[in-house]
């Protein structure tokens, strides 16, 4: 398929269209995400809509050329194992899902400019860039808003070091404190802490929570004569 005779104005506007909603559309995804300071945000949404809408804008354009549209079927599922490879776990924290979804978008550009669609891959590469440059600032200044519980869907954990001899009867109490304020338990373990004592970890089944309640219940938790320490964390990674 030759690059100047791929050349065509209205679907070189067409596809600028479908980028623009997919950029913009992608963003309103990303911007609650982002709120809601989840792993995947703002311009990894933007990245992975742009990315989408070219891939399908050029199935549309290669239509009746078969082969070019396999081909770029192989490069779809071929980036998403490239993609997971950056993709890495740290102590919880997901790290590499921008990088992933750029590598999405940038596998979209080359498949474009190896179809002979030089205007589409030009447009695709602006997009792209707008999604890592123009975006970062909005990005930045979401993340500095402060991390308000009421909105922010989140894990909360509740956590009991006790003796070990009085195991059940601090359990019981942690449980009828937690049924009281409303907040269900969605898991429970238990540890060994030292020779004596065992740290009671549970996991709220509510992703908003109240943190006044919660400090005052760890705070009556802490005062009772078996309980060694008592406190509550809350982590918004996915």
């Amino acid at each position: 398929m030759g690059t100047i005779h791929s050349f065509n104005a209205v679907s070189l506007l067409d596809i600028l269209i479908s980028l623009s909603a997919a950029f913009v559309l992608g963003g309103l995804i990303g911007f609650e995400r982002q709120y809601r300071q989840r792993t995947a945000g703002l311009r990894t949404n933007v990245l992975v809509a742009v990315g989408a809408a070219l891939f399908v804008g050029m199935a549309i354009r290669l239509y009746g050329h078969a082969g070019a549209v396999r081909v770029i079927a192989y490069v779809v599922s071929g980036i998403g194992f490239l993609g997971a490879g950056v993709i890495m776990r740290e102590e919880g924290n997901v790290r590499g899902l921008n990088t992933a979804a750029t590598l999405w978008g940038s596998a979209a550009v080359g498949a474009a400019a190896g179809a002979g669609l030089v205007g589409e891959a030009v447009l695709g590469t602006l997009f792209v860039l707008s999604a890592n440059t123009l975006l970062r600032p909005i990005v930045n200044r979401i993340n500095r808003q402060p991390l308000d519980v009421e909105s922010v869907e989140a894990t909360s954990m509740v956590y009991v070091i006790a003796e070990r001899a009085h195991q059940k009867m601090v359990m019981a109490l942690l449980e009828e404190a937690l049924e009281q304020i409303n907040h269900p338990i969605g898991d429970l373990d238990i540890h060994a802490f030292g020779e004596e004592d065992v740290e009671i970890e549970v996991t709220l089944a509510a992703t908003s929570v109240d943190g006044d309640e919660l400090d005052a219940l760890v705070k009556r938790l802490a005062a009772l004569p078996a309980v060694r320490q008592a406190f509550w964390s809350q982590s918004t990674t996915e």
